[in-house]
Parts: structure tokens; sequence; C-alpha cells
């Protein structure tokens, strides 16, 4: 695969993975990486940028929902996600790439129309920080076995 091929492919993972399907795109970021150690930080900007897109795609998920009832239908039944919102506000979202409870904050947000830029800001965050932590990582591995 060309380094082309495989941002993209990193791209649609990480944007698949934000959204209420499941999936992760950890492993791929690792295989660009090892793969195209130079791509480091294209790698990185296009694994948060598509992971981003991709809860705010839930966020706007949230956004139509029309009652509480369904959105507790989408985010598995528990209103901690709506509360942890109306508690935090936009801040909550930096834990938006953590599994099962980020793409219910995600929803929860859109739902109470936490402001759409200050949530995109917290998502890209918090999706940075995870993406830039498994960068190092496999960085430091890499390095390791050369």
């Amino acid at each position: 695969m060309d380094e082309q091929t495989s941002l993209l492919g990193l791209f649609t993972s990480s944007f698949l993975a934000a959204t209420l399907l499941p999936g992760g795109s950890e492993a791929v970021l690792v295989g660009v990486l090892i793969a195209y150690p130079d791509l480091h930080w294209q790698a990185l900007v296009l694994a948060t940028v598509g992971n981003t897109l991709g809860g705010m795609s839930s966020y706007l998920i949230g956004r139509l929902l029309p009652d509480e009832k369904t959105i507790l239908k989408k985010t598995g039944g528990s209103s901690r996600s709506l509360a942890w919102v109306r508690g935090h506000g936009a801040p909550i979202l930096l834990l938006s790439w953590t599994p099962i409870i980020g793409d219910a904050l995600c929803v929860a947000a859109g739902w109470l129309k936490v402001n759409w830029l200050w949530a995109m800001f917290f998502m890209a965050a918090g999706k940075f920080a995870r993406y830039w932590a498994i960068a190092s990582a496999a960085n430091s591995i890499a390095a390791s076995i050369n």
C-alpha cells in the first residue's frame, strides 16, 4: 500500500471509529507509522481530524433526536452521559475518545445543544492527545527494534 492510500485508510478508519459503529483506528495508526515513519505529523493530523469529524457526526445525531427517551435508547439507556455533559459542559468532551462512553457523550452534547465550536475543540483536543500518546509509544517501540 502506498503512502496516500495508507493515509486515506487511516482517515476513514478514524472517522468510522468515532461514529456509533464499532471499530478502532489505533492499529491502523500504528501500522501507518511503522510503514512510513516520516508521515508522523500527517498521520496524527489526519487521524485526529477524521476522529473529530466522526464524533461531530454523533453530535449531529444528538441534535436531531427529538426527546430524552430516544437519546437514552441511542446512548445505551443510561442518563449518565447526559448528567456529565449537563454538569461539565463542552470540556467533558475531552473524554470523547474513550470506548463506549465517548460516543454517548458526543450524542448527549448534541442533544443538549452544547456550542458546536466548543464541542469540536474539546473533542479534537482529547482525540489528538490520545493519538499523540499512541504514536509516541509506537515510535519508541520502533526505535528500540531498530
